[in-house]
């Protein structure tokens, strides 16, 4: 089944945000007497849609450019080529008051909750923050609404006038969100939101996000390395390698009938994810392979599964089942699951 849209989605309702053919190209200097710099792929043509309401969870290796693309929703960045249409909207044509407003729909909730917490500002003050520079509210307004976010987050009334230090990281995590929905955004970007939390918290901290996004409406990109947590949160996943969308599918497909080789491999380090299968690494090469430069498939290095075409030819993210988008040379349509 051939896919004419490769931002990957089959009618899924009202879109959001697209982001279509994204690519970032960071350029560093090797030494002082170096001539040529070293070209950074970051992204490679993403391509992608989130839809009102939904969770996508975006998944890949360290490095793989997850979180530049979320720089990139976030304004934080702009990309090389490509287009970012927020609402139908291409936000790096906004000026600055249209750029102000789009920063009060997109919200960001930080991987390390410490770092991301002024020490010497209360959590009023760091919840409150986003209220006073967009003008929302003043005064005792601001102190009644940070009030009732941190209750909505799971906190006390009194931790408005507490310091970073004096929260654990479960608690400082409840603040990031609160000053995230401060603003009543329609979209947030979760980066790692539960990496830096101990095992105990971290399903806390995640049913709070599905809770509130029942409540608010809220829209999710979900960035993550973890493959359990990504499958507890999402509607759609998006599986990224080396700055390419190499697999996309809605959250129940994508496990129980993985396609892209790179994918299989990532779900045969899960211990226990298919029971009876046995627990193997099915990597061909060392990790390092995976920077040679190709024009090939990027994945063609490591790939187990790999053929003539993939060395040569950078496969298109293609519809291969009914909403399962994957970018492979292989018939991978009746793929067993590993």
């Amino acid at each position: 089944m051939d896919n004419r849209n490769p931002s990957g989605h089959s009618n899924k309702g009202e879109a959001l945000l697209e982001v279509i053919g994204a690519k970032k190209i960071f350029t560093v200097q090797r030494e002082i007497f170096s001539r040529e710099p070293i070209r950074i792929h970051a992204l490679n043509g993403v391509s992608l849609t989130l839809f009102k309401g939904e969770t996508l969870g975006l998944v890949g290796e360290s490095g793989c450019g997850k979180s530049t693309l979320g720089r990139l929703i976030m304004h934080l960045e702009k990309p090389t080529e490509g287009r970012i249409l927020f609402g139908g909207q291409d936000i790096l044509a906004y000026g600055r008051q249209e750029l102000k407003g789009y920063f009060r729909r997109v919200q960001l909730i930080f991987q390390d909750p410490q770092a991301s917490l002024n020490p010497r500002k209360t959590a009023g003050d760091a919840i409150g923050e986003p209220l006073i520079i967009h003008r929302v509210m003043h005064g005792e307004e601001i102190r009644e609404r940070v009030s009732v976010l941190l209750e909505t987050v799971g906190l006390a009334k009194d931790s408005i006038d507490r310091y970073p230090h004096e929260f654990s990281g479960g608690q400082r995590q409840r603040i990031g969100i609160a000053r995230a929905l401060a603003l009543q955004p329609e979209l947030i970007i979760a980066d790692e939101p539960v990496s830096a939390l101990d095992v105990s918290v971290q399903a806390q901290i995640l049913n709070l996000l599905k809770e509130l996004q029942q409540s608010f409406g809220l829209t999710y990109l979900f960035i993550t390395h973890d493959l359990a947590v990504v499958r507890h949160m999402s509607d759609r996943i998006a599986v990224m390698y080396l700055g390419r969308i190499v697999e996309l599918a809605e959250n129940r497909e994508l496990y129980s009938r993985p396609l892209h080789p790179y994918t299989r491999v990532l779900f045969a380090a899960i211990p226990g994810l298919y029971p009876g299968k046995p627990h193997r690494r099915i990597l061909r090469e060392d990790p390092a392979a995976r920077f040679t430069s190709s024009a090939g498939c990027p994945f063609y290095p490591r790939c187990p599964e790999r053929i003539d075409p993939c060395k040569d030819s950078n496969p298109e993210l293609r519809e291969r089942l009914p909403g399962h988008f994957v970018a492979c040379h292989l018939d991978i349509g009746q793929h067993p699951v590993q």
